[in-house]
């Protein structure tokens, strides 16, 4: 039998969006835009920080926001079942310093993501990635190491993890990535994702 690790991704999947409920805590319309709109991340993210810089914003103010959100509806519950079932692994382009509170509210999962840079003063000045593609290379390092994996996500930057993985699911994606990618189940409840990743480790 294989032994198998699920990889998810964390924002749109199990949480809301950070960056797009900072934009509205904030009255920021410009910071709604994430991964599922420009699937250059560092592009993404160097119009994140110049954005917070105009307004003077740094961490503190984001975690404020980020200390309110709950994760989704049902989110734990199927974490809680998946774990069950074999090893999870929360593979996101989010930071640390965001995901704390939130990995707190879903039980303490594994989580693999990036790193901001942050001034004394709180100001976010840059930020580090783990690895190149952290998605996609993390996925192909679990292989190396003896494990299959079994991915979900909802954005351009999940689909490197999602078609290296033995099964891949898009969940409560978008319209044109469904589209681009007919090949790939795309689910909108956390209890059909969770019987196709039973499913898959039962082939």
């Amino acid at each position: 039998m294989s032994m198998y690790i699920t990889c998810l991704d964390l924002e749109g999947v199990l949480v809301p969006e950070i960056w797009i409920a900072f934009s509205e805590a904030s009255g920021i319309p410009e910071l709604r835009r994430t991964t599922r709109d420009e699937p250059d991340y560092d592009k993404l993210m160097q119009y994140r920080l110049a954005i917070l810089k105009e307004h003077g914003l740094g961490l503190k103010e984001i975690q404020a926001t980020i200390e309110q959100i709950e994760p989704m509806e049902g989110a734990k519950e199927f974490l809680d079942k998946l774990r069950a079932l074999g090893q999870v692994i929360i593979i996101s382009d989010t930071f640390s310093q965001f995901a704390a509170p939130l990995m707190r509210k879903l039980g303490m999962p594994t989580i693999f993501c990036n790193s901001l840079e942050v001034a004394p003063d709180g100001t976010i000045t840059g930020y580090k990635m783990r690895c190149e593609k952290s998605k996609l290379t993390t996925v192909k390092a679990l292989q190396s190491i003896g494990f299959e994996t079994i991915a979900s996500g909802d954005s351009f930057n999940d689909l490197g993890m999602i078609l290296a993985s033995k099964a891949g699911f898009l969940f409560r994606s978008t319209e044109q990535i469904k589209k681009e990618y007919p090949q790939l189940p795309a689910f909108e409840s956390y209890d059909d994702l969770f019987e196709a990743i039973k499913e898959a480790m039962a082939e």
